[in-house]
């Protein structure tokens, strides 16, 4: 049986910060070669004050999850969608929070339990720049 009183537990705000190199080893670990994520001289010349972010970068945000403990041998990662209102780019300070939307079970070879994470980053100013909607599957 599922706890679904845990559903709306949200995460307290935790501070992001976006380094440079970080952008470049996972624009390495992508293969993309986009040079907006590697190299600075040309992201300034397409209009980014330094190298901005692969869309999947905030994957990499070490953030705790809302009212769940997860045993790691046992999840799988279901999916992953972003929306944004900006590009992220290096300097960028971002405070996030996790929020549980949903959790529920489905019988497959064994039950498993699915939980809906979404995350919102917010800049300096406070305006959201960035959401995104994680399904974890633990088995």
């Amino acid at each position: 049986m599922i706890d679904t009183s845990i559903i709306g537990t949200k995460t307290d705000w935790v501070k992001v910060e976006i380094e440079k190199g970080a952008i470049r080893k996972f624009d390495d670990a992508i293969g993309s070669k986009n040079p907006l994520y590697f190299d600075e001289d040309y992201a300034r010349e397409k209009g980014f004050r330094s190298l901005v972010c692969p869309t999947t970068f905030p994957a990499t945000f070490h953030l705790p999850k809302p009212g769940i403990e997860l045993e790691l041998t046992r999840t799988l990662h279901g999916g992953q969608e972003y929306e944004y209102e900006r590009p992220l780019v290096a300097g960028d300070v971002l405070q996030c929070q996790s929020e549980l939307m949903d959790v529920f079970q489905r019988q497959g070879k064994e039950l498993m339990t699915f939980y809906i994470i979404e995350t919102s980053g917010k800049d300096e100013t406070g305006q959201i720049v960035y959401k995104s909607r994680a399904t974890i599957i633990q088995r």
